[in-house]
C-alpha cells in the first residue's frame, strides 16, 4: 500500500500525474478520507499540469489512527467554543500542517502548491502561515479563517455533517445522500445512486467516527486566523460556493480579504461539495493561478 512516514505518524497517499508538473497537494475536510477529492476531479487537475498528491488526514481513512488520545465531549467542546472559551483537542491544525510539511519531506518536495478544501482549508491556511517555504501558493476552498460567527453554518446542513451514524454499511451511505442533499448548491442535483454507492464505499474503506470527532475538536480548539492571514505573503487564491450551507460565503470572503493580493473566484451555485459539473471550472481556476505561480 502506498504509505509514508510523515511527522511520526503513518499517512496513506497516492498520486496523479507526472512528477516533473507542478506539485499540488490536497488536503480534505473534517473526518473526510481522500477519496473524496474524486479520481476523475484529479485526473482533470493533472491533465492542467499538476502533480496531485492526495493523502488521507491523521486519525482518518487509512492512515494512522489514534485511538490512544483521550477526548473530551464533543458537546461540552461545541458549547465551551460558542462561549468564547479554550477547547482542550488531542491534536491540532499545527500537528496537522506538521504531517503536510512531513509529506512533502517524505516525497522529496522543497515546495507545493497547497490546496485545501473545508477543514483541509484551514489546515492548508495554517501550513502557509507556519512554514511559508514549502508552500509556492495557497488554495483555499470552501473554508473560512476560523471567526466564531463564521462557524456556524445553516442549522439543517449542521446537523447533517454531525449527525451520528450508526455503523453499517446502509446507514452510512443513507447518510451520504442526506448529508448531499443539506450541502447542495442549486446549480448541481445529487445523483442519488451516485451518493450511494459513495457512501458505500467510504464504510468499506474505512469507519472511523472517532477521528471525525478529534478533527472537529480541532476546529473548535483552533484561534481566529483573521489577524495572522494579514501578514501572510503566500500567493493566495480563495474559491467558494455562492450558496455554501455549512462554511458560508461571508468565510470565504473574510480570508480574501485577510490575505494580500489574494484572489477570491465565486463558484456559481455550488454549495459545500465538489460536483462533478463544476469539475472543468474549478480545474481551469485552480491551474490558472498555479501556473502563475510556479514552483
Amino acid at each position: 500500500m502506498p504509505t509514508l512516514k510523515a511527522n511520526g505518524l503513518e499517512l496513506f497517499y497516492d498520486t496523479f500525474g507526472s512528477p516533473d508538473d507542478q506539485p499540488l497537494v490536497l488536503i480534505m475536510g473534517v473526518g473526510a478520507q481522500m477519496v473524496l477529492w474524486r479520481e476523475g476531479f484529479c485526473e482533470a487537475l493533472a491533465e492542467r499540469g499538476h502533480y496531485v498528491i492526495r493523502f488521507d488526514n491523521r486519525d482518518i481513512g487509512l492512515s494512522e489512527h489514534l485511538d490512544h488520545l483521550k477526548s473530551p465531549s464533543i458537546n461540552k467542546a461545541i458549547a465551551r467554543s460558542l462561549l468564547g472559551l479554550d477547547v482542550d483537542a488531542p491534536y491540532t491544525f499545527s500537528d496537522m500542517g506538521r504531517d503536510v510539511v512531513g509529506l512533502l519531506d517524505a516525497l522529496d518536495l522543497p515546495r507545493a502548491h497547497i490546496c485545501g478544501a473545508s477543514m483541509g482549508g484551514m489546515i492548508a491556511q495554517t501550513v502557509a502561515l507556519e512554514h511559508p517555504e514549502r508552500c509556492a501558493s495557497l488554495i483555499s476552498i470552501m473554508s473560512n479563517t476560523g471567526e466564531m460567527l463564521h462557524r456556524i453554518g445553516r442549522p439543517k446542513a449542521m446537523l447533517a455533517l454531525l449527525r451520528k451514524v450508526p455503523p453499517s454499511r446502509e446507514a452510512v451511505a443513507d447518510n451520504m445522500v442526506r448529508f448531499a442533499h443539506a450541502a447542495k448548491g442549486p446549480r448541481y442535483p445529487v445523483d442519488i445512486q451516485e451518493a450511494r454507492r459513495l457512501g458505500g464505499f467510504l464504510f468499506d474503506r474505512s469507519f472511523h467516527p472517532a477521528g471525525f470527532k478529534r478533527h472537529m475538536l480541532a476546529i473548535l480548539a483552533a484561534k481566529p486566523r483573521t489577524r495572522a492571514l494579514r501578514t501572510l505573503r503566500v500567493p493566495t487564491q480563495v474559491i467558494h460556493g455562492t450558496h455554501d450551507p455549512i462554511v458560508r460565503p461571508v468565510g470565504g470572503k473574510t480570508t480574501a480579504r485577510s490575505i494580500p493580493g489574494a484572489e477570491l473566484v465565486w463558484i456559481k451555485g455550488m454549495g459545500h461539495r465538489l460536483p462533478e459539473g463544476a469539475w472543468p471550472e474549478l480545474g481551469d481556476t485552480i491551474a490558472r493561478h498555479t501556473r502563475r505561480h510556479a514552483v
